[in-house]
C-alpha cells in the first residue's frame, strides 16, 4: 500500500521521461497498397543502434539516481517503472524495460524527406519527386528531428511553401 504524504492526494506522482532528441535508429513506414483504406505497415525500430541503447540505459540510470536525492528522495515512496526488482546498474535489464516500454512523443519527422539522395521524396521546393502538384509541407519534409518540439519547424516550413507556391503561380 502506498501511503500519501500530508497535504497531498493519496495517489500523486510524478513523471520522469527519457527520451532521445536525435536517436540514430529510424524505422520504416510503407504502404499496403494504393487503396487508402489500407492502414500502413509502421514499423518504428525504436533503439535499434548501439548507441541509442547505451544513450537510453545511461538516461534512465540517471533519471533513477536523480529521484535518489534530495530534494525529491523524501517524495519518493516507491518507483513504479521500472521498478525497484530492475537493479539501478543492471544495463541488461534496463535495456529490456525500455525495448519494452518504449513509446513515441508524437513529432514524427523524416517521413517524406526533402533532398536530393534516392530516399528523398521532395526536392529543396518540397515539390514530390516524379508527381507534378504534389508538395509536402509538414514536418515530414525534416531530413532529420529537430531538437525542440516540431511544432514551430512546421509552421516556418508551411510559411515558406506558400512563398514558393506564390513564386512559381507569378
Amino acid at each position: 500500500m502506498i501511503t500519501s504524504i500530508d497535504g497531498t492526494h493519496p495517489f500523486s506522482a510524478f513523471t520522469t521521461s527519457v527520451l532521445q532528441l536525435r536517436p540514430e535508429s529510424t524505422g520504416q513506414l510503407r504502404l499496403k497498397s494504393a487503396d487508402f483504406r489500407d492502414h500502413p505497415d509502421i514499423h518504428p525500430n525504436y533503439l535499434a543502434t548501439k548507441l541509442d541503447q547505451q544513450t537510453i540505459v545511461e538516461g534512465i540510470k540517471i533519471a533513477r539516481r536523480i529521484a535518489r536525492f534530495e530534494p525529491l528522495k523524501s517524495h519518493v515512496l516507491e518507483e513504479y517503472q521500472p521498478g525497484a526488482h530492475i537493479g539501478i546498474n543492471d544495463d541488461t535489464a534496463i535495456l529490456e524495460w525500455a525495448r519494452n516500454t518504449a513509446v513515441t512523443i508524437y513529432h514524427p519527422t523524416g517521413t517524406c524527406k526533402m533532398g536530393s539522395d534516392p530516399m528523398a521524396v521532395v526536392d529543396e521546393r518540397l515539390r514530390a519527386h516524379g508527381i507534378k502538384g504534389l508538395r509536402v509541407a509538414d514536418a515530414s519534409i525534416m531530413p532529420t528531428i529537430t531538437s525542440g518540439n516540431t511544432n514551430a519547424p512546421a509552421i516556418m516550413i508551411g510559411e515558406k511553401v506558400s512563398d514558393m507556391v506564390l513564386e512559381d503561380a507569378a
